[in-house]
């Protein structure tokens, strides 16, 4: 795919250029734009238009979610990705609620941050932590109807792993795989896997600080 072009916003210029620092080792990534604040990330959307913001959640004036809200209304198509030193479960959930494609720790390795964005432009990841099922996790789903067997398969597919992989795992077909996950998506009323891992956060099925991100099911960076 073309290189991802990322606009990051923080209103402390050292994590500006210490996250520069970490992207421009990565081939696959630009950074087309710099801000220190929400207003001016907005001026530069403006005429950048790059496919992902990376945003500070607390800001002076124009709190990240506060900029969330208008990157959403005025710039639909621009996936929003926060890098917060916060983790604060509610408001990771609060953002994934209010249209977030990501939540990640200012603790992440290095070499996983280009591998969330490239992911989010892909359409293939929520958060830069994996998710797995926990007590009040597997209440809510039985809440939600899913059944333990749909459960375990919602958690290895919050990990990132692939329907090759939950089947190996679980010692199952990949067509079984299809089937639970097609149940799993008519359950949570949503079209596909991305909605679904969404739509599992918000409810509490997923806790998005269970462990570190796992590409594509394995600790190994994406080419």
């Amino acid at each position: 795919m073309d290189r991802v072009q990322v606009l990051v916003v923080d209103d402390h210029q050292l994590v500006l250029e210490a996250v520069r620092a970490v992207l421009d080792d990565d081939g696959g990534v630009e950074i087309v734009g710099e801000a220190l604040s929400g207003p001016e990330a907005l001026a530069i959307l403006e005429r950048e238009r790059p496919d992902v913001v990376l945003l500070d959640l607390r800001m002076p004036g124009m709190s990240g979610l506060e900029c969330l809200d208008e990157i959403r209304e005025r710039f639909p198509a621009v996936r929003v990705v926060f890098l917060s030193g916060s983790e604060d479960g509610e408001l990771a959930l609060e953002a994934l609620e209010r249209g977030a494609s990501a939540f990640v720790s200012k603790n992440v390795e290095p070499r996983d941050l280009s591998a969330v964005l490239r992911q989010v432009v892909e359409g293939s990841v929520l958060t830069s932590l994996a998710m797995a099922i926990e007590p009040r996790g597997a209440r809510a789903a039985k809440e939600a109807g899913l059944t333990a067997r749909e459960g375990e398969v919602l958690a290895a597919l919050a990990e990132g792993r692939s329907n090759k992989q939950i089947a190996r795992q679980l010692r199952v077909s990949e067509h079984a795989i299809k089937y639970h996950l097609t149940n799993v998506y008519r359950k949570l009323e949503t079209p596909n896997r991305v909605e679904a891992l969404r739509r599992a956060t918000v409810l509490g099925l997923v806790d998005p600080y269970q462990h570190r991100l796992r590409v594509r099911g394995e600790p190994t960076p994406i080419r």
